[in-house]
């Protein structure tokens, strides 16, 4: 895909992979709709994007939990634009609790965002996708394939993520539509610092080493290479593939890396 001209929407676009998305796409000549819930901040980055790149951008104020947001996401870009080219369903939470402890309230504030706000934005953004023969991509996580302690809810919203991105595939495969899945590796980015406590509340502060993480603009041009070449499913590192690879074939040595990996965080939930 040639971006110049089309139409691509991100949804948790205020920061990190998805403020990347926004930039990079527009350098690629996109114009881009840019959905979160912290307007002020959109309106600054889509003033920034059309100055440095000479492209449109809409900030479109959306938390995608809520299926009206998601719906006038979509209203407002085809009111702006008319069309509707990539949709990258980004918005996420993530979390940080053992099962034991987490106020379940957690669990389904992961879900309402991660999986339903996926829902409600393809949902609305799909007869549109239709007529442009276009992509729809989900920022999911090796969470979505492996399962990783302190994180039941945010495994559990990647993998239904997950399942849901595969079913719609293949229902739109002789359509030409594109459906992609991205995985990133650990990125840079206030994932963990807002990721959920046991109470609900935001950590405020990341429980691994972010300097040796992949950078969200690394993540970024990755992605936007995958969506060109209309790619199935990006797992972009080469700990995410054995991660995946490993839990498939030999999952009870995998419980045992896994569990002796996150023991190893700061401030550990496994001991």
């Amino acid at each position: 895909m040639d971006f110049k001209n089309k139409v691509v929407v991100i949804t948790g676009a205020s920061s990190g992979i998805g403020k990347a998305l926004a930039e990079e796409l527009a350098k690629r000549g996109a114009n881009v709709v840019l959905g979160a819930r912290q307007y002020v901040t959109l309106c600054e980055i889509t003033a920034e994007l059309e100055a440095k790149y000479a492209v449109k951008a809409l900030a479109v104020q959306c938390d995608v939990s809520i299926e009206s947001d998601c719906e006038m996401l979509v209203k407002q870009t085809l009111i702006t634009f008319g069309k509707i080219d990539v949709l990258i369903n980004n918005a996420g939470l993530s979390m940080r609790a053992l099962f034991n402890d987490v106020d379940l309230s957690v669990l389904k504030n992961l879900m309402d965002v991660n999986f339903w706000g996926t829902v409600y934005c393809t949902k609305y953004a799909l007869p549109e996708i239709l007529k442009t023969k276009g992509s729809v991509v989900a920022i999911s996580s090796i969470a979505g394939y492996r399962g990783l302690p302190g994180r039941t809810g945010y495994s559990s919203s990647k993998f239904a993520m997950n399942g849901f991105m595969e079913s719609l595939r293949t229902e739109l495969l002789k359509t030409g539509v594109h459906v992609m899945v991205a995985c990133p590796g650990f990125t840079t980015s206030n994932i963990r610092v807002a990721a959920l406590a046991k109470d609900g509340s935001a950590h405020g502060e990341t429980s691994m080493e972010e300097g040796k993480m992949m950078t969200s603009e690394a993540v970024a041009a990755i992605i936007s290479d995958g969506i060109a070449e209309r790619k199935r499913t990006l797992i972009m590192t080469g700990q995410g593939k054995l991660a995946v690879w490993v839990n498939k074939l030999f999952p009870a040595f995998a419980d045992k890396k896994v569990f002796d990996l996150f023991a190893k965080e700061k401030n550990p939930l496994i001991k």
